[in-house]
């Protein structure tokens, strides 16, 4: 009889037991980008430093932009900018769905205009209409 209790409790106690240790063991659920840019990792880190230097650059890249200038043409899906200063450029910016449009931009009127870099495209996120000066 002895022995029958001494075995109950063992197998009471794996049952307990068993489910606590396999719960504990299961990673958290992450979202599915993060699965995906794991491996990437591994496979970056046996290249030399240099892909790292670029990777550091584009992210710099990729942080949102401001500028000022004159609007030389504008349509539904871009916008061209004449830059203000000594070392003024025009600049040609992608228009969308999600960029912040503050005023009407017209031919010739001064805006200013945040953007981010993607694919060596200025992608516009927000534009903003200055008021015209006062001519005195």
């Amino acid at each position: 009889m002895n022995k029958t209790i001494r075995n109950t409790a063992f197998l009471l106690g794996m049952l307990v037991a068993v489910p606590a240790m396999a719960l504990a063991q299961t990673p958290a659920q992450t979202p599915a980008t993060k699965p995906a840019a794991a491996p990437a990792t591994p496979a970056a880190k046996p290249a030399a430093t240099k892909p790292v230097k670029a990777k550091a650059a584009s992210a710099k890249a990729e942080g949102v932009h401001a500028t000022k200038g004159v609007v030389k043409s504008v349509d539904a899906t871009s916008l061209v900018i004449s830059g203000t200063g000594a070392k003024a450029k025009d600049m040609t910016f992608v228009l969308n769905a999600a960029t912040l449009k503050t005023g009407t931009a017209a031919v010739g009127s001064t805006v200013q205009v945040r953007y981010k870099t993607e694919d060596k495209q200025n992608i516009a996120t927000a534009v903003s209409v200055s008021a015209a000066k006062a001519k005195k």
